[in-house]
């Protein structure tokens, strides 16, 4: 089918989908999408998930193609959350062009940029007046060795620091992702001071998951999980700032059973946050899951559930990507929780939680198998 074709059922398809959309049903858009615009990146970090490169692929999408990328995703109709990520994406020179484009077709804009010399305050400005509503940097310890080591750059901790401050300057909005893993699990609850340092909107508290650079040796055990499960779950109830769980869908059962105590054993059902921000980009109410209300597009156009679960569905310079998310076996898997193999199968807590695909897929080669991080899996 022609661009000129697809662009043509755009209008169409935003109209249908807008009549369902009410109840955010994932089956036929993503909440969220993440756009890897390039896999170029200046620093080497032992978890990284893209295993980024020094310079860019000439297999990237040309900035007609990423444009004509962009049409599609608004073609969703819901208006998703759209993610500019990499790699670091301020490594590509079309990229505020991109945002700009991507603004006007109603896309709500993120952008997650490398603790580098180049989000300067006049670069952060322009992302600003271009559409970018929040910036996310990854802030991994509350100590420059740990995180600078994380990183395997030298200095990295204080530029990040310095770069969050320079966003709030500007008038962006703030995020702050950690990554968990042995390396920082006994310090996590040192990270407050600084998440509420940069007056941070949210902490999104990322679980490793074995794929890329990372490996299965550096994620924290399963009774490890749950015990920051339960710290996260304690500290929402205070924090100055939302607190997120990525790639550990497990944290909605434990606020699940966590509520049924408080409420003395009544039924208690969890439909996620929520959370209403200023900027636009709000928590669902449903649970986010690989492909399951989450979209990741590659640098090179490959169409997968995430960045955690490589497996491609199809590419967009010859699929479309409306109908590989809505239709293909691959997605449609992933939002069918009566698939789900093993313990996380036959969870009660399954059609909340259904463990976290990427994590299955990258320790036992099988992205419907149970997660091993979840403890309900682990003693069997």
């Amino acid at each position: 089918m022609t661009l000129s074709n697809l662009n043509e059922r755009a209008a169409s398809e935003r109209s249908l989908h807008n009549e369902h959309m009410v109840q955010a049903d994932f089956n036929l858009a993503p909440f969220t999408i993440a756009w890897e615009v390039t896999r170029a990146c200046a620093y080497a970090c032992v978890h990284c998930r893209a295993d980024a490169q020094h310079h860019r692929d000439p297999r990237e999408l040309s900035t007609d193609e990423a444009k004509a990328l962009i049409d599609r995703l608004a073609a969703f109709g819901n208006n998703p959350i759209l993610v500019f990520t990499g790699g670091d994406p301020m490594m590509r020179p079309d990229l505020f062009e991109l945002i700009a484009y991507a603004t006007e077709k109603g896309l709500r804009c993120s952008l997650t940029p490398t603790a580098t010399a180049l989000p300067t305050k006049e670069r952060l400005e322009k992302a600003r007046e271009v559409g970018i509503r929040r910036i996310a940097l990854s802030l991994d310890a509350p100590r420059a060795e740990v995180h600078d080591a994380f990183r395997q750059v030298p200095g990295s901790w204080q530029r990040t620091m310095d770069i969050l401050h320079r966003a709030q300057e500007v008038g962006l909005s703030v995020q702050v992702n950690t990554t968990v893993s042995k390396h920082n699990v006994d310090i996590l609850e040192e990270m407050i001071p600084f998440i509420q340092e940069v007056n941070a909107v949210q902490w999104s508290v990322f679980f490793l998951v074995p794929t890329g650079r990372a490996q299965l040796e550096n994620m924290i055990s399963a009774e490890q999980h749950e015990k920051v499960f339960n710290w996260l779950y304690d500290l929402s109830q205070s924090a100055s700032f939302d607190i997120k769980s990525t790639a550990a869908p497990m944290y909605r059962r434990v606020a699940i059973q966590r509520k049924r105590a408080e409420a003395s054993g009544k039924p208690v059902t969890f439909q996620g946050a929520g959370f209403q921000y200023a900027d636009g980009l709000n928590r669902p109410t449903k649970g986010v899951n690989d492909g399951n209300g989450f979209l990741f597009i590659s640098h090179i156009g490959e169409i997968q559930p995430s960045g955690f679960l490589p497996i491609t569905a199809g590419d967009v310079r010859a699929d479309d990507i409306v109908d590989v998310y809505r239709n293909s076996k691959l997605f449609t898997d992933l939002r069918s929780p009566e698939k789900v193999k093993g313990r996380c199968g036959i969870c009660e807590f399954r059609d909340v939680c259904g463990g976290q695909r990427g994590r299955a897929y990258g320790v036992t080669g099988d992205y419907l198998e149970s997660d091993p991080a979840c403890v309900l899996v682990s003693a069997g």
